[in-house]
């Protein structure tokens, strides 16, 4: 599915490069070894696992101006009261991988933050959905992390 080289995002650890194959274990199975963007972090996801876990290949740079988009958009309906339901809810989207479902995590969280304050939990799930958007984003964009960063922080602050 993957080549070395490769640019993909794991769900939950952000954007990185197929740095390699490895066979481990008593079955001989294949592992992909993922460099991560962030924190220079190694994985290893097993080839016969990557759908379910739901790494993916990076977007294009294209798709860069429909997250903006989506990072900008107004808030939609009544936010969830009780941060606890929100913070189910927002996990469940970080876990689909779907970058545009990264970037709404991001933007209800940045405006939550401004308007309320998080709960310490909220916190941490906000820089962690932060980081693996901006991982994406600059390896799609081939771009400065900082740059991104502000894009991120312009596009949220515009809504």
């Amino acid at each position: 599915m993957f080549q070395i080289g490769d640019r993909v995002v794991h769900p939950m650890h952000g954007a990185g490069i197929v740095e390699a194959l490895e066979r481990r274990g008593e079955k001989n199975e294949v592992y992909y070894v993922l460099r991560l963007f962030a924190g220079n972090l190694k994985v290893l996801v097993p080839a016969d696992k990557v759908e379910t876990i739901g790494v993916r290949r990076v977007i294009s740079e294209a798709e860069i101006a429909k997250v903006l988009r989506v990072l900008g958009k107004k808030d939609q309906g009544k936010p969830l009261l009780n941060w606890n339901h929100r913070y189910r809810a927002n996990l469940e989207k970080i876990r689909t991988g779907n970058v545009f479902a990264v970037a709404e995590v991001v933007r209800t969280l940045m405006r939550q933050e401004l308007k309320k304050g998080l709960s310490s939990g909220e916190k941490r799930m906000l820089e962690s959905a932060f980081q693996i958007l901006s991982s994406e984003l600059v390896l799609a964009g081939k771009l400065d992390k900082s740059k991104v960063e502000s894009m991120i922080k312009d596009a949220v602050a515009q809504g």
